[in-house]
């Protein structure tokens, strides 16, 4: 087809056409809102680094958990931040842990919410690594047991789904043994497969008190300058047993997430991290652009790659607006 028989402009003289032809959409659907958990009670304080979101402890967490649901969002994911921290994270593993409070009393309170927790131990360690630390380098091995009883405990908790954050090796495996050896075999793992040593987690990490206290994570977060290894690494995941698996950050690795979508064909989410959030936020806060059209544009990016679930911190004001 060629001009001027063939006119590509008679189809986007209006909205009604536009919506018409549309081969991308956002649905509330795709959706899982992020959410952070602290100690103490009546607590709902927003987080410096990222306007919009909250702090809250776990009264004013079921809360926000109930207009979530309003919202029609099928999912939270719950990161936790612990009375005290020591060097084996063992907050993370408290049968009375922050997450563990946390999801009993959304089960309790808005029982059909799908309830995703992070495993991870970066936010209950004292030294901000995700895995144990010995003369300053991360056992992987060790990490496995603790990243088990993580798992563990917060399905019994109630968890419908858990998601290994810490890009250990062997974790998936390890998760999906000792949950289906304790008869949870029906629980899901959404991995976090090909999770990047990025610069855009800053926000998060001030929001999660979770920074290294020494070094960085580049020895088990992925190199930026890699793909191929991203399919390696989503392969062994899935290998191991992961139900769904993810890319992290979104933004500047559509080409990864196009490429797990339509190379693995698994369910693929993608992580709308805090930093490409903040950037919005701030660049719109300044009269730079239209916030609301650039978060929209954002995510139809993310869908269009490949994406089937987008966990955004903007899945409140998406699905207001859907």
């Amino acid at each position: 087809m060629s001009f001027p028989i063939y006119r590509p402009r008679r189809l986007r003289k209006n909205e009604s056409f536009r919506r018409m032809i549309r081969e991308t959409r956002i649905s509330v659907d795709d959706l899982v809102y992020p959410l952070f958990v602290v100690p103490g009670s009546h607590i709902k304080s927003e987080i410096p680094s990222m306007p919009g979101n909250y702090h809250f402890s776990v009264d004013r967490l079921v809360e926000e958990v109930k207009e979530v649901y309003d919202l029609r969002i099928p999912a939270v994911l719950l990161f936790g931040i612990p009375e005290s921290k020591d060097s084996m994270g063992s907050g993370a593993y408290d049968e009375n842990g922050i997450i563990q409070r946390a999801v009993r009393a959304i089960k309790e309170r808005v029982p059909n919410m799908m309830v995703i927790t992070d495993i991870c131990l970066c936010e209950y360690t004292d030294h901000g690594h995700c895995g144990v630390v010995l003369n300053g380098e991360i056992q992987n091995d060790e990490t496995l047991k603790l990243l088990q009883k993580t798992a563990l405990s917060h399905v019994k908790a109630g968890a419908d789904m858990v998601a290994p954050s810490d890009m250990m090796d062997g974790r998936v495996k390890a998760i999906r043994e000792i949950l289906d050896n304790s008869g949870y075999s029906h629980v899901p793992i959404m991995a976090y497969s090909a999770k990047y040593a990025s610069s855009f987690y800053g926000p998060f990490r001030d929001a999660a008190h979770s920074a290294p206290q020494f070094g960085d994570r580049r020895s088990y977060q992925m190199d930026p300058g890699n793909s191929q290894e991203a399919i390696r690494e989503t392969l062994l995941d899935i290998e191991e047993g992961a139900d769904i698996v993810m890319v992290k950050p979104a933004l500047p690795y559509l080409d990864v997430v196009y490429r797990v979508k339509t190379e693995l064909g698994m369910p693929t989410a993608a992580y709308n991290v805090s930093g490409e959030y903040c950037m919005v936020k701030a660049a719109a806060a300044r009269g730079w652009i239209d916030g609301e059209r650039a978060m929209m544009e954002m995510l139809l990016g993310i869908k269009r790659a490949g994406a089937d679930i987008i966990l955004t911190y903007f899945a409140k004001e998406v699905a207001a607006r859907l």
